[in-house]
């Protein structure tokens, strides 16, 4: 049992200078071009393990191993037994409950569709098409659609009569709405078009004289506000609002800076007192107390996952051996002299009985109920006959139906020239 991991194997490299026996088989044999020699990668080579590792391995393999093996053993006793019972009870009883539950629910339900539903649905749909769907067919096909053909046919006549009178009296109204229009047009073109032309020239007239006031009283009230408004706020913005404004600027400037370089102060202090009381000893833990717990319990962790492994296939290995020595066991003590008995004693024994008893009592019995069989056949056929005796004594012979030779009609025959069925005189 291998207990300790080995080291991978590094790939040996070929000289460089070839040897005599080399040289002459080169010389003899063809040239091949060599395989290039694969170099193993770094991410494949296994990592150098330390001392603790190796100290650590061995007795957590072997107190794994001894706390594995009766589990795996009864695990694999449970696996037995779990496929025995799936084989010789679980599968049978689900087999069994499933026709009981088909037996149950659905062979009953099936019939009940199949004899009862079905049939009941079907007269039922019968008699609703014979009951509702016939005399509705017939009502439809032999009292609406006559009404209906007739109703149609008056409603076509009034239809008529209603075109009729109205197309007369469009016309009637399209012949004076015509005369209207030509009175109109007549006084909107030597009545309405010259008064507006009028209003038109008297409107303009007004619309120039107005528009002439409204520009010079415009422009004075132009020149009013620029002199009166716009000139004396031009120059209050210039030479007070400005100046003024550039000093609260420069003021407030400052005191912005000011403030910046307080809180900057603050910033600065706050910054390196917590760096130096909290993140540099947290880094410091980190580094010197975490760090190597966390290395040591990784390598403790997986020397653990690999001792379980290991030991679990071993604890595999010797369940199998155990479990090959008790079958061997059980075959030697019950299964081989059970066999033995079975060949030596018990099947002698069988076929004696099958050719000394069975198969005589077997004979016996099919030779009396084949006597059986043909004493009941005579019996029967005397009754038939006796029946038959006494049916034609008391009511004579029956009378026979005249026998015909075929049911098919018979084809015409082929027609020749000595015929009398001819394209032009047939029979």
């Amino acid at each position: 049992m291998d207990l300790e991991k080995r080291t991978a194997r590094q790939p040996v490299e070929p000289s460089a200078e070839p040897t005599a026996g080399q040289t002459a088989g080169r010389q003899q044999t063809p040239v091949r071009q060599q395989a290039p020699v694969r170099q193993q990668t770094p991410e494949g080579q296994q990592t150098p393990e330390g001392c603790l590792a190796v100290v650590i391995r061995i007795p957590v393999r072997i107190v794994v191993l001894v706390l594995v093996v009766p589990v795996r053993m009864a695990w694999d006793v449970l696996v037995v037994v779990g496929r025995f019972l799936t084989d010789a009870v679980l599968r049978p009883v689900g087999r069994a409950l499933l026709w009981v539950g088909r037996a149950v629910f659905v062979w009953p339900w099936v019939a009940l569709w199949r004899y009862v539903v079905v049939p009941v649905a079907l007269g039922l749909g019968w008699l609703g098409y014979r009951l509702l769907v016939v005399p509705v067919v017939w009502v439809y096909r032999y009292a609406l659609t006559p009404v209906g053909h007739a109703i149609a046919w008056v409603a076509a006549g009034i239809w008529g009569g209603v075109v009729w009178v109205a197309t007369g009296l469009w016309a009637g109204v399209v012949w004076v709405a015509r005369g209207v229009w030509a009175g109109l047009g007549w006084l909107y073109r030597w009545t309405l078009a010259p008064l507006g032309r009028g209003v038109a020239w008297l409107a303009r007239g007004v619309g120039v004289g107005i528009a002439a006031v409204a520009v010079a009283l415009f422009t004075a009230v132009a020149w009013l506000v620029r002199h009166l408004l716009v000139v004396p706020v031009v120059w209050l913005y210039r030479y007070a609002l400005t100046p003024v404004g550039h000093a609260v600027a420069w003021v407030a400037r400052g005191v912005v800076r000011l403030v910046r370089m307080i809180f900057a102060g603050l910033w600065l202090g706050v910054y390196w007192t917590l760096r130096v009381l909290l993140v540099l000893p947290a880094i410091a833990v980190w580094r010197w107390v975490l760090t190597p717990v966390g290395r040591l319990l990784v390598v403790v962790g997986r020397e653990i996952r690999d001792a379980l492994g290991h030991a679990w296939r071993v604890a595999g290995r010797i369940s199998l051996v155990v479990g090959r020595f008790l079958a061997n066991l059980f075959r030697w003590i019950f299964v081989e002299p059970t066999r033995w008995v079975y060949r030596t004693v018990l099947t002698p024994a069988g076929h004696f009985v099958r050719d000394a008893v069975w198969k005589p009592v077997a004979a016996a019995g099919r030779a009396v109920g084949r006597t059986t069989r043909q004493a009941l056949a005579t019996a029967r056929e005397s009754v038939r006959q006796a029946r038959a005796g006494v049916r034609s004594a008391l009511f004579g012979q029956p009378t026979r139906p005249p026998s015909v030779h075929g049911r098919e009609p018979r084809a015409a025959e082929t027609r020749t020239l000595g015929s009398s069925k001819t394209a032009l005189t047939k029979d």
